[in-house]
């Protein structure tokens, strides 16, 4: 792995944590993080009812909720829920209203095939690869109807433009090294695609603004 960042250490400094977190709502909010996982998933939403939803490494929580409120809008009920490997970052999560536990991404304590919809964002860099490959299984393994990733496509303009406008937008140091760094430990849409079926996934990565990669599949027993 490249680097190290706070969200990578379970013993790290909770206030900073929760520093970086409120920083990451913002970044996913104007810089496509939340964009891309809504474009690949609310195509497979079921047209009425309620299905459910697990987010692994929720962080905040912001991107299921923003599932929720979207798919209301469609007439569709989302249960959500979300799974983190980070104390300060659950407890920021179920503060905004977000049912979050405890877990392991790659050892999740769900029955196979118990949840409709799971989603990983912007989680799977912070893990060597042959990690987030058992991550993905996980996913796939958990899913009903289907999973989406998401994550950063790396990219030196990204990185370039990404340390500018923090000054602007008054981040925190930490959030301003993280998230260049999260950059560098980014993916080119052939190493995600590799990763995916080294996992035995068959799905397309597409990129997305700014500097996105996102693929979706339908598990095989949906």
């Amino acid at each position: 792995m490249i680097g190290v960042e706070i969200l990578d250490d379970p013993s790290a400094d909770p206030a900073l944590v929760r520093a970086e977190l409120s920083d990451l709502v913002l970044l996913n909010r104007w810089f496509g993080g939340t964009r891309a996982v809504l474009g690949a998933l609310l195509p497979l939403l079921p047209a009425g009812g309620v299905c459910t939803l697990l987010d692994v490494g929720t962080g905040s929580g912001d991107i299921p909720r923003a599932v929720v409120r979207a798919a209301a809008r469609r007439g569709v009920t989302v249960r959500s829920l979300g799974v983190d490997l980070l104390r300060p970052a659950a407890q920021v999560a179920r503060r905004a209203g977000l049912a979050t536990v405890l877990a392991d991404g790659g050892v999740l304590p769900f029955g196979s095939k118990s949840v409709d919809f799971v989603v990983a964002s912007q989680v799977l860099h912070h893990l060597p690869t042959p990690v987030a490959v058992r991550w993905v299984r996980e996913l796939d393994r958990i899913a009903r109807r289907a999973v989406v990733v998401a994550d950063l496509r790396r990219s030196r303009v990204a990185m370039t433009a990404m340390w500018a406008v923090s000054f602007p937008m008054l981040l925190h140091p930490v959030t301003r090294h993280d998230a260049v760094l999260s950059l560098r430990r980014g993916y080119t849409a052939e190493e995600m695609e590799r990763m995916l079926a080294a996992a035995g996934v068959r799905a397309t990565v597409k990129r997305r603004p700014i500097a996105r990669l996102v693929a979706a599949w339908q598990t095989r027993d949906h």
